[in-house]
């Protein structure tokens, strides 16, 4: 039970804080507001490659009944921060055998944020430390490149439609699928009593309903991922993935709330963090 309430806590992702919804402040300093616009201008270069149906890789994975038949490693990427200073962090890849879910190899490395959290734009202060471990496997673990990776954060559901999830998979050609902890609120999405009803009909795993915005446009999926947990987590396509491919994968990643590529991750870059710490 320890783990499971670890991994509840919100403290490993800015992306998931309660800010999560809202734009940007006038308390930037001109130099952040300036660097949000050319962040803007990547956003919107970047999602020109964004793919948003099944790829060939994804494809390739099928079997005669079972859509991922042929997978054999995925990952969960995720950054962890010390609380007495939270520029400080570990980012962690950990890579699952599939479909058992074992861990098989952990990448990860200590890590001082250059960039300040600015809502909207999490993917340019996280995303290169992330490139940086899928850089790492490739150079020393080859044959545990992953060929998914679930990102704790949001892919298309985001203001601009590119989040970390997304940012990461164009950059890097692999696979990826946005998984958050609470809801983004975009184009009226939003936590009202309406939304918390639909909560309430999830009654099993694998259970969703859609997230439809006010513009009519489908953002991703509110999925119950365990029986015994009455949150669900929000998936959105990330890179490479149809939302109901992506969808069918998390359900196959998970065994309590949180995907188990994910939950290690947290789990083990808090540890990771936790040993640093006693070695001052």
């Amino acid at each position: 039970k320890k783990d499971e309430a670890e991994v509840e806590e919100c403290s490993t992702c800015a992306d998931d804080t309660d800010t999560e919804g809202e734009e940007a402040g006038d308390d930037l300093s001109p130099a952040v507001k300036a660097k949000m616009h050319t962040w803007e201008r990547e956003q919107e270069r970047l999602k020109s490659q964004l793919e948003e149906v099944d790829s060939k890789e994804v494809i390739s994975w099928r079997g005669l009944s079972d859509p991922f038949e042929h997978m054999s490693y995925i990952a969960g990427a995720d950054i962890s921060f010390e609380k007495e200073n939270p520029n400080h962090a570990c980012t962690m890849l950990a890579i699952l055998s599939f479909p058992d879910l074992q861990v098989v190899h952990l990448s990860q490395a200590t890590v001082v944020m250059t960039e300040p959290y600015v809502p909207g734009f999490l993917a340019f202060r996280e995303v290169d430390f992330l490139l940086d471990r899928l850089r790492a496997v490739r150079t020393t673990c080859p044959q545990y490149v992953p060929q998914a990776v679930l990102v704790d954060g949001n892919g298309v559901l985001h203001p601009r439609g590119f989040g970390l999830a997304s940012h990461l998979g164009v950059l890097s050609g692999i696979p990826c699928i946005g998984v958050g902890k609470k809801l983004y609120h975009v184009d009226g999405l939003e936590k009202s009593p309406e939304h918390m009803a639909k909560i309430r009909t999830l009654s099993k795993k694998g259970d969703f309903f859609d997230l439809v915005g006010a513009s009519g446009q489908l953002w991703g999926r509110a999925l119950r991922t365990s029986d015994s947990a009455q949150n669900p987590v929000y998936v959105s396509v990330g890179h490479k993935f149809s939302l109901e491919t992506a969808t069918k994968l998390v359900i196959a990643c998970s065994v309590k709330r949180i995907p188990e590529p994910i939950r290690q991750a947290d789990i083990q870059s808090r540890e990771f963090l936790r040993k640093e710490k006693q070695k001052k």
